[in-house]
């Protein structure tokens, strides 16, 4: 994914916090978003609100989304994040 140098970023913490709020996500990978969650705050309260979700819903469901539907919703998440 990434190396020892590289943080990871936060929209690779959204692709990738369904994996890691199920419990698949390969354990360098969960290091590296958790040690990125030690100092993010905008990424920690988003996997937060991601599991208060997951708990009252009852479960975690990937959405089928197009491509474009996708890029859009993270390119909003980046201009969040960056206002």
């Amino acid at each position: 994914m990434t190396s020892e140098i590289e943080q990871l970023s936060c929209q690779e913490l959204v692709e990738l916090v369904t994996d890691y709020l199920e419990g698949t996500l390969p354990d360098a990978d969960r290091l590296e978003l958790e040690r990125h969650l030690e100092t993010c705050d905008g990424c920690r309260r988003y996997v937060e609100q991601m599991h208060t979700t997951i708990v009252l819903t009852g479960e975690a469901r990937s959405l089928d989304l197009a491509p474009e539907a996708e890029e859009t919703l993270l390119a909003a998440f980046r201009d969040w994040k960056s206002g």
